[in-house]
């Protein structure tokens, strides 16, 4: 069985239990935990703490953490949390979206063999090692300093054989160019999750993606635009279709988060986030799942969504 970096070290793939394949316990950007940790409210660390042990009593044993070092990852961060929760937490290396001009020359030979440092050797100054790759693109497409990342996480996977999360846009179709520079680089497609493709209802391109080998990160709950049901009901369309080996459920939801002043001058206690989910981590076992069991998926299946599709993502 396969063997996973979490940010306490090694963990078998057989011992993930339940899990969420894209959250974040803080979002924010880099340095500002070290510089400006006052913006992200009162004693961010035991909040974070908090959040995850209920998550642990609410039965999630294992998050993947997709903040890269552009989102404020802070890995000593994450193992402090892990460890007080009993949570597993496993963290990206890559790049999302914040590709700051002073980069826009970097090479993708350059970044990919950071990218294999931090899985290899460790996040710089600790000994936490990434457990997987991530890049991304949005509404404007892969633009040529997204390119390179993308570039630098296919060549980083092809090394190390780790799995690559793609942060997306279903919107516009933007995994079609993504998965044609993971080809071009000989990346192994089945280990590649799309994410944020409940973003759509669009069957066709959803399955398309499916088709090329790809797993789905149906990852946006509650989300925006698309409603929760109309995301339940295109993941249950999925699951009829006979995808469900492929679908990963999550929410994307963020723990910790700037708390931004209100007109009045005053400070809010939670950031605008945790209100439009109050449930945070629990939203998919308190509202998701029982929703498909409704429909009338088994037991079976939702083990099949939480549990077996991320062990046999990462190789288990």
């Amino acid at each position: 069985m396969s063997t996973i970096n979490s940010v306490l070290g090694p963990i078998s793939a057989a011992d993930l239990g339940f899990t969420l394949m894209h959250e974040h316990v803080m979002v924010s950007a880099s340095g500002l935990w070290d510089s400006y940790p006052d913006l992200l409210g009162p004693d961010p660390e035991s909040r974070a703490i908090e959040c995850l042990k209920k998550a642990k009593a609410g039965g999630v044993d294992t998050m993947v953490d997709a903040t890269t070092f552009d989102l404020g990852r802070k890995a000593t961060l994450l193992k402090t949390v892990s460890k007080a929760s009993g949570v597993n937490i496993i963290n990206v290396t890559g790049w999302w979206l914040d590709v700051p001009r002073f980069m826009w020359g970097v090479g993708v030979n350059q970044m990919a063999r950071e990218f294999v440092r931090d899985i290899e050797e460790g996040f710089r100054g600790t000994d936490i090692r990434a457990g997987i790759l991530k890049c991304a693109a949005v509404f404007e497409g892969v633009t040529a300093p997204l390119e390179t990342m993308a570039r630098a996480v296919a060549r980083a996977h092809v090394q190390t054989g780790l799995p690559i999360m793609v942060h997306s846009y279903p919107t516009g179709q933007v995994a079609r160019r993504q998965i044609k520079i993971f080809k071009e680089e000989g990346v192994d497609l089945t280990k590649v999750k799309i994410d944020h493709s409940n973003d759509t209802t669009d069957l066709e391109y959803l399955t398309w993606i499916l088709d090329q080998g790809c797993y789905l990160g149906l990852d946006r709950y509650p989300g925006r635009f698309v409603s929760p049901h109309m995301r339940t009901v295109t993941m249950k369309a999925l699951i009829d279709k006979g995808w469900a080996e492929r679908l990963c459920p999550a929410h994307d939801c963020i723990c910790l988060h700037i708390h931004n002043e209100q007109p009045d001058g005053s400070i809010p206690k939670e950031h605008d986030f945790t209100k439009g989910n109050p449930d945070q981590f629990l939203y998919m076992k308190k509202h998701v799942i029982p929703d498909l069991m409704e429909m009338g998926v088994s037991q079976a299946t939702i083990n099949t969504l939480f549990v077996d599709n991320p062990r046999r993502f990462f190789g288990g």
